[in-house]
């Protein structure tokens, strides 16, 4: 319960417009730190700072060092909420913390990036010596995520994660004849059209998607209001679109309820499955998808890719500068190398297929005719991703969206599977919602 209470504070204080500075943190260090604490929940930005940027030496699995800095890793799974109730406990203790154990550098999802920006626990970006001009090449949406209520940038990412739809070759030529993305294109270019083609595939002894959920972000992403207005609970048009959508695909067979990361969803990943197509971004399909698994439709190249019904993103990670760390110079070098530098940019993306955060580095790697993806074939997708970034809109993102997307598509399972009336299944939603969230009204 206490854990669950910092969570709450943090999210309360920012819905309530307060600028919560922790205690004695507005006291800069006047001197750089000994030590760079840098929090997150996986090894993946641990790995991008050790192969990419310049300097580091790792010393072990959770140290390393910059010059004459130690950097202590601090790695936390997300697991039942693990790594947010670990940051938010020693946040709340940054201002009375030894200098050594402060917080510098923390790392954030989309789904509950306000829930930190939208306090003073996050550094300005332009605080650090950031300016317009270095983040210039970014993607736009990339800075909405992490711009606060007052328009203050608070965050940086090193990726870009634009979303497509992830088609199998063989299935395609099956059914539609040919596998080449422009012409697949055409099936799938709008939802009218995709339920169309849902239905060939039916008829021919196919699954259009795995789950429901696969769609689920695609809908969620294209919304025209908050999840959270004015402290009520409201459900967008376009996420009972989803339903209606997934309800009609479910009643005719042409795909499943299950949900994602489960054993059953991820059968789709194999030869042997019936599932045409999933959604996702880059890192999902060289990395989600069971590529280096023999059997897998990605060991053989069997994937590609084509834009689908609308633009959409999938996950992505920020980086955030802790206030009150007394690292400030090595918070910006870190941010203006791992997310500004194009040379850095083009280097991750070779090396870790990452879509990186940069226009001109992502424009010159969708015209190299060497580069490609084997999962997909050979196919290069940067062109692909490129048509469908700019239209990303998440000017209605709230800092409620983890809990209540979560909770949506949970309750909906109900309705899908007719265990419950639609008016049932939006009753679970919103008792969970409460349970979850108890400053909220519907």
């Amino acid at each position: 319960m206490k854990k669950k209470m910092l969570s709450i504070i943090l999210a309360a204080a920012m819905t309530a417009g307060m600028a919560v500075m922790p205690a004695g943190a507005e006291e800069a260090a006047p001197e750089e730190g000994s030590v760079f604490n840098i929090y997150c929940w996986n090894e993946e930005f641990k790995s991008r700072v050790t192969d990419h940027y310049p300097g580091y030496e790792e010393i072990d699995a959770t140290t390393g060092q910059i010059g004459d800095v130690t950097v202590k890793w601090n790695i936390t799974p997300n697991d039942d909420n693990a790594y947010q109730n670990n940051l938010d406990e020693t946040l709340l203790k940054q201002g009375t913390a030894a200098a050594d154990d402060k917080i510098d550098l923390f790392l954030i999802e989309a789904d509950y990036a306000l829930k930190y920006t939208d306090t003073e626990y996050t550094m300005n970006i332009a605080d650090l010596g950031i300016t317009e001009e270095d983040t210039a090449e970014q993607f736009g949406y990339t800075k909405d995520i992490v711009t606060d209520s007052r328009g203050n940038l608070k965050g940086l990412s090193w990726q870009g994660c634009p979303g497509l739809l992830i088609y199998r070759r063989d299935i395609a030529k099956d059914v539609l004849g040919t596998d080449d993305p422009a012409e697949v294109q055409t099936y799938l270019s709008d939802w009218e059209t995709f339920l169309s083609t849902a239905q060939k595939m039916k008829e021919s002894g196919y699954v259009m998607t795995s789950s429901v959920n696969d769609a689920y972000r695609v809908f969620s992403n294209n919304v025209t209001s908050k999840w959270v207005e004015d402290g009520a609970i409201n459900i967008d048009e376009n996420i009972m679109n989803w339903v209606e959508t997934s309800k009609a695909m479910v009643d005719a067979g042409q795909t499943n309820t299950y949900e994602l990361w489960s054993d059953d969803w991820s059968k789709g990943f194999y030869t042997d499955s019936n599932v045409f197509c999933y959604f996702g971004p880059a890192w999902f399909y060289d990395f989600s998808m069971a590529g280096d698994t023999e059997g897998s439709v990605g060991y053989d190249g069997g994937w590609a890719v084509t834009e689908g019904p609308q633009s959409f993103f999938w996950g992505g990670t920020w980086i955030c500068g802790a206030t009150g760390s007394d690292n400030p110079s090595l918070i910006k070098d870190i941010m203006l190398n791992l997310t500004c530098n194009p040379d850095i940019m083009t280097e991750i993306a070779k090396a870790d297929g990452d879509f990186v955060n940069n226009k001109s580095a992502m424009e010159a790697l969708a015209s190299d005719e060497s580069f490609g993806d084997a999962i997909l074939g050979g196919q290069n997708p940067i062109s692909k991703f490129l048509a469908g970034i700019d239209s990303i809109d998440l000017s209605n993102l709230s800092a409620y969206d983890q809990g209540c997307n979560e909770e949506f598509q949970n309750a909906m399972r109900n309705y899908f599977e007719g265990n419950a009336t639609l008016e049932e299944a939006t009753d679970l939603f919103y008792t969970a919602v409460v349970e979850k969230y108890p400053e909220l009204t519907y």
